[in-house]
């Protein structure tokens, strides 16, 4: 059974570039012996709960700018007292549209404290505070969907 152990790099180039122009994730491309998988990392961009809507309603910048788009972002989201999304869905900052937040920026939090929702296949998951502590950021607005792990805020 004779294999073709050459990979033509043009090829993975056109699926790289394939994969940012359309904003897909991942493409995966099978032909006889050989499979190619082209993925990308995707950054959730971090967002104080009091900056304005419309500044989430900007396209991501282009694949050349993103790295240092982001790139000033990333300590913060892995700093000490993150609390990461323990599921995919959609994360939601108060009970109800016309509700007050759950916690916002410099609310003191117990532990067990009730922090924010997510939606996850038409059932709303309790988020609740690991320990004790204040809110020190906020990275999700009310409605954003969020990433398994992704830091939703920080407890200090």
């Amino acid at each position: 059974m004779p294999k073709n152990d050459a990979i033509d790099p043009e090829l993975v180039r056109e699926l790289a570039n394939l994969v940012t122009e359309t904003g897909l994730s991942e493409i995966e491309v099978e032909k006889g012996d050989l499979r190619i998988r082209v993925a990308r990392r995707l950054e959730p961009v971090s967002v104080q709960v009091a900056a304005p809507v419309a500044a989430m309603a900007a396209p991501a910048p282009a694949a050349p700018a993103a790295p240092s788009a982001l790139a000033p972002a990333e300590p913060v989201r892995s700093q000490p007292g993150s609390v990461p999304s323990p599921m995919v869905g959609t994360a939601y900052l108060r009970p109800s549209p016309d509700a007050k937040t759950f916690v916002d920026i410099g609310s003191k939090v117990e532990v067990g404290e009730k922090l924010l929702l997510i939606e996850a296949m038409k059932t709303f998951n309790e988020i609740v505070a690991p320990r004790a502590g204040t809110v020190t950021a906020i990275f999700v607005e009310d409605g954003q969907p969020v990433e398994f792990g992704e830091a939703l805020l920080v407890i200090s």
